[in-house]
């Protein structure tokens, strides 16, 4: 499945260049010209890597960065004209995954992205062999091995949409999906704008999980964008 890139920069010139060398890979890619915007695009879609630059408007590439890091573990690559070892080691430092700087070769660029990829998506494999495979939020325990969920030990059997629709929001609490991304990243399906699957599939787990499954606590509607789980401090009573 297509990764998705999302391109942070002040210099349209730039993004446009990212995006036509990202788009011949087979990239998918979102632009923002300035952090808070960027930060924005993070919450509402699925991101598999992100490249900043770090002098931009309203938001830095620095502070996007930590608030990044304190939310999310994908890949990201600082791209500045600031080129002192200084200013490198500072953005590593603060969490990037590499540094390139300004002016900068498009097909590096493409490299490095790839490399980024290899080693995370490699590197999280490895880790769900060795590490139990479950999620836990709150009540609720996602066993992988059994496909069957938990709540408070008691088991919840799940059809197979269920399970692979409820993985995925477990995966990333407070992550906002959108109906396109539930179809392509749950069920493996292209998307064809049929709202009524995911809502009978929404409204089949809520009865199965949330106590009240009018006022849901667990699966959240963000409308007008998607679905999203609930993260664990607003689980806490």
């Amino acid at each position: 499945m297509a990764k998705t890139i999302l391109i942070v920069d002040d210099d349209p010139d730039i993004v446009d260049l990212l995006k036509l060398y990202l788009h011949a890979e087979g990239y998918i890619t979102l632009e923002a010209f300035d952090g808070k915007t960027a930060f924005d695009q993070l919450k509402s879609q699925a991101i598999d890597l992100a490249i900043l630059d770090i002098m931009m408007p309203i938001i830095d590439g620095y502070q996007l960065l930590q608030m990044i890091r304190q939310e999310y573990k994908i890949p990201v690559i600082l791209l500045s004209s600031k080129s002192r070892d200084y200013d490198k080691i500072a953005g590593l430092k603060l969490g990037a995954d590499d540094y390139i700087s300004k002016p900068f070769s498009p097909l590096e660029v493409t490299a490095r992205i790839q490399a980024q990829l290899r080693r995370f998506y490699e590197f999280n494999d490895s880790l769900s062999v060795q590490q139990p495979s479950q999620l836990k939020v709150g009540d609720l325990r996602l066993s992988h091995h059994e496909c069957v969920l938990y709540i408070k030990d008691k088991p919840i059997l799940l059809s197979a949409r269920e399970y692979e629709l409820l993985k995925l929001l477990m995966s990333e609490p407070g992550r906002v999906f959108t109906k396109k991304q539930i179809f392509e990243r749950a069920w493996n399906e292209y998307y064809i704008a049929d709202d009524n699957a995911i809502m009978v599939q929404i409204s089949r787990l809520r009865e199965k999980i949330e106590e009240c499954p009018r006022k849901p606590v667990f699966i959240k509607t963000i409308r007008g964008l998607g679905y999203r789980f609930a993260k664990k401090d607003e689980l806490l009573p």
